[in-house]
């Protein structure tokens, strides 16, 4: 019984985080989410847990998808078309590891993702400051066009 109300407490406290979080926040959990089910996954691998190993690396499919999904290829096509390489590569290694049941193609996912979570870690508190001022000017931005439309009579 206290299992089950700490496990609700805690999913209602991550998505109380997410609801207010920025984007920044975001991702910085999704990429540490990634870090520990492919440590998790690598974990089962060596105990020969494959349930669990099945459903690690399930999740990090997941977060990684999640994240390809949320690419902007319209703000920076080159940049965008990187992280979903990125990306295809780290699932292409975690289908590995599941069919062969090994740690290795999980090494090499974390060896390409490591940096990209250190560079993420390490983004200044002024630059992600300033992120937020033009995302906000993004949405007001977008808030105004809609105006607009409703204003003609088009949505």
């Amino acid at each position: 019984m206290y299992g089950r109300n700490l496990r609700a407490y805690r999913n209602t406290s991550v998505s109380a985080e997410i609801a207010v979080a920025d984007p920044y926040v975001i991702t910085k959990m999704l990429y540490q989410g990634i870090f520990e089910r492919l440590a998790q996954a690598k974990g089962a691998i060596e105990r020969g847990d494959l349930a669990a190993k099945a459903q690690k690396l399930a999740s990090a499919t997941a977060i990684i998808e999640n994240l390809k999904n949320t690419l902007d290829f319209k703000r920076n096509a080159a940049i965008a078309q990187n992280f979903s390489d990125i990306y295809d590569y780290m699932l292409e290694r975690i289908a590995d590891a599941a069919v062969q049941i090994s740690t290795t193609p999980i090494d090499q996912a974390l060896q390409i993702f490591m940096p990209i979570k250190q560079a993420w870690d390490s983004i200044p508190v002024e630059a992600q400051k300033e992120a937020a001022v033009i995302r906000a000017k993004d949405a007001d931005s977008a808030e105004f066009q809609n105006t607009q439309s409703l204003a003609r009579g088009t949505i």
